[in-house]
């Protein structure tokens, strides 16, 4: 694919460390939590602003419940505090540490560290508990993709340090155990800049060549953690019967593939299927998207980044958990090796697609995961398919929270619960089966892509219809994740969700 950015690659972001060691030389400090623990003591604390308790006073006062206020220290160093609200007037369905609210308050942090060091502090009785949350939050207020040629290189001092306190000003951690909150806070925080960096990439950056070699290097790099790398690639996909996959990308210049990868811990008790949506463009194939609807379909790799990002991470940090990473790399192109409205797929799992909609692509790649998973693996007790899937699941569950499906209510609570720990938050979607699978009938196939009622649970039958295609003899749980709201914030960047989830399902420190 020919890029004519020549750009991008030549523009670095600047770094994030977690570290209980201020940096002295900031210039910038910025004080995060909520008000009870935003005393005037504690910030000066904090900040070793012993001579600005007027200022700090003022400032502080100036911030009724909740919000954000800057001002000037006699030292010349910038202070802005950000005030999270209490407790209180968090609803139950939302993280009570406000890491959106930390994400959008954060919106002047990228310029500001490309030219000085910041120190972000952040204080709260309970912040062993929030630390990777805050990770993450911070991580998408620093975005690792640009491409605008007025910014200019980093300068030395550039770069942000974040400290966490409790609430009497006391750094953490406090004792030994903490300093892995400190190590998954470091890495969830790269996993997310990761993911978003991926999700932010255009396509002829990130065609489906590029993000495999990508994914190459990032197997080389924990060779010695015992890391895999195998792909299934174009003609090979037709040959062994992965028919969504090949189908969906066959279009394109750069040829489909299936990346696998794979990670296991010698102490592992629980083997994980994450299987990722990876479309690196969206035109909606022959069912071809409006000019409107079609631009930020460079998003539509989110899924695939998600788990890659929260793989890494688990890598990273030594999880005690095996991992299996199932990849569908596409571009849903135009050309003259479309597949059309009224082909017919025969799946990975021997079941035949009539395709009504070449624009629900998605479903019928991660179809093809979700069969291999579940029928070529063996030992696999937790199936996880993410993606950016349909635009009805934002009308189901809104724009912070992914939509999930699962089969028993125990799985539904703990991919619930590990949202609410990670920040990466999720709410079930209607799971009925014998009820929405008739929307896919289909007189000459075994089903349809897309539904007949467009009114009736969309996102669930979307959820349904990739279900259908697990292996019958498969005993394991599945839980499909659509996050297609959540993938992106309101100025069209990636967010790198799907990573913190990862890693709450997976049990790392600090998410549980």
């Amino acid at each position: 694919t020919m890029n004519l950015n020549t750009t991008a690659a030549k523009i670095s972001a600047p770094d994030i460390t977690f570290s209980p060691d201020l940096q002295r030389e900031a210039k910038e400090v910025y004080v995060i939590g909520r008000k009870a623990g935003l005393t005037q003591q504690n910030v000066i604390s904090v900040t070793s602003a012993e001579n600005d308790e007027k200022i700090i006073g003022a400032l502080l006062n100036s911030i009724k419940e909740s919000g954000k206020a800057t001002t000037f220290l006699t030292d010349e160093r910038k202070l802005t505090v950000i005030a999270l609200p209490a407790e209180d007037k968090i609803s139950r369905n939302n993280h009570k540490f406000s890491p959106h609210e930390i994400t959008d308050s954060l919106d002047g942090l990228h310029s500001s560290a490309r030219e000085n060091h910041v120190q972000i502090c952040v204080i709260d009785q309970e912040i062993e508990k929030f630390m990777c949350p805050v990770a993450a939050a911070i991580a998408r207020a620093m975005p690792l993709y640009h491409s605008k040629s007025s910014l200019k290189e980093l300068a030395p001092t550039s770069g942000v340090n974040v400290t966490f306190y409790s609430d009497n000003a006391g750094k953490v951690p406090s004792d030994p155990s903490a300093e892995k909150e400190y190590e998954t806070a470091s890495a969830v925080c790269n996993g997310v800049r990761l993911a978003a960096q991926l999700g932010d990439m255009p396509p002829a950056e990130l065609s489906p060549d590029t993000y495999a070699q990508k994914f190459q290097e990032i197997a080389n790099g924990f060779a010695a953690q015992g890391v895999t790398y195998t792909e299934i690639k174009g003609d090979d996909l037709r040959q062994k019967g992965y028919g969504g996959i090949m189908g969906v990308g066959m279009a394109a210049r750069c040829p489909p593939r299936m990346v696998i990868m794979t990670y296991s811990h010698a102490d592992a008790t629980e083997h994980i299927a994450l299987c990722g949506k990876g479309v690196v463009y969206d035109t909606g194939g022959l069912a071809l998207k409006s000019k409107v609807g079609m631009c930020g379909m460079k998003h539509d790799c989110g899924g695939s980044a998600g788990v890659l990002g929260g793989f890494v991470s688990a890598v990273t940090l030594g999880l005690p958990v095996k991992l299996t990473l199932i990849l569908a790399i596409v571009e849903n192109a135009i050309g003259p090796e479309s597949f059309r409205n009224d082909d017919i797929l025969t799946m990975k799992s021997g079941k035949t697609v009539e395709v009504n909609n070449t624009d629900a692509e998605g479903r019928l790649i991660l179809a093809d995961c979700v069969s291999h998973a579940s029928n070529q693996l063996g030992d696999v007790d937790l199936i996880v398919n993410m993606a950016t899937l349909t635009g009805a699941q934002c009308i189901t569950t809104g724009s912070c929270h992914a939509g999930i499906m699962t089969r028993t209510k125990a799985l539904e609570d703990r991919v619930v619960e590990a949202g609410l720990m990670s920040g990466d938050l999720t709410f079930p979607m209607l799971y009925a089966p014998e009820l929405l699978k008739k929307e896919f009938k289909s007189s000459v196939a075994d089903m349809k892509n897309s539904v007949a009622n467009r009114m009736n649970a969309q996102a669930s039958c979307a959820g349904h219809f990739i279900e259908s295609h697990i292996d019958e003899a498969y005993k394991g749980e599945w839980c499909h994740v659509d996050m297609a709201g959540p993938d992106s914030r309101s100025d069209g960047r990636a967010t790198g969700y799907g990573v913190a989830l990862v890693l709450g399902l997976c049990k790392a420190p600090g998410f549980c």
